[in-house]
């Protein structure tokens, strides 16, 4: 017992001395993140599926807000911050990805009645303006296409941060574009207005240089 006490205590020592040296140096390691647009490097950019979700929110009878996603989105954008004006964005969500935190309703959103899913398969919004409010946020103005429907709508967006991903080693920048719809402009009408006609929508958007 004696000798296993003194082993253990050098060796608690030894830990306590190397690991926050060998925390620090992964720490160094790590690129840094940059949340000046003006840094951002201009080029063609595609959207990194694994880490972008789009996000539904509407008033559920008065009582709460429900929310829901989408996921594997695709896309691309050409940023170029010293050109705003220049700036595109195009965003594409598969319909049938829908999740909520119940299994029911998830089915019942691909059906005819809401979503249609099988019929209309993809969401997609075309930007075609983008209006600089800020030094890091901008409006976008496109169209959206949802339940075979195409309409006007604006996104304002955020720009969050950029860098190179360590995992990834790539060129990485993200943003945050929020923006609300009304789902009976689309043909989506079950239930408004006991389930809310407003639809807030937010893509967190990942994307990684080409």
């Amino acid at each position: 017992m004696p000798t296993q006490k003194r082993l253990a205590l050098p060796a608690l020592t030894f830990a306590a001395l190397v690991l926050p040296a060998c925390t620090q140096l992964l720490m160094a390691a790590v690129p840094p993140v940059t949340t000046d647009p003006a840094k951002l490097p201009a080029g063609t950019y595609k959207i990194e599926p694994n880490h972008t979700q789009v996000l539904f929110s509407v008033n559920h009878m008065g009582f709460s807000y429900f929310t829901g996603s989408f996921s594997g989105v695709s896309g691309a954008a050409v940023l170029s911050p010293k050109k705003p004006a220049a700036m595109s964005v195009s965003v594409s969500v598969p319909v049938a990805s829908v999740f909520t935190t119940s299994p029911k309703l998830i089915e019942e959103l691909k059906e005819p009645d809401w979503l249609d899913a099988t019929k209309f398969p993809t969401m997609i919004f075309r930007s075609s303006k983008v209006t600089a409010t800020g030094p890091a946020t901008a409006d976008i103005a496109g169209t959206l296409t949802l339940h075979g429907v195409t309409k006007p709508l604006t996104l304002h967006a955020k720009f969050i941060g950029a860098g190179i991903n360590i995992l990834s080693k790539n060129e990485t920048a993200g943003f945050e574009l929020t923006g609300t719809l009304k789902r009976s402009d689309f043909g989506v009408t079950k239930y408004v207005p006991l389930i809310s006609d407003d639809v807030s929508l937010t893509i967190n958007a990942a994307f990684e240089k080409s």
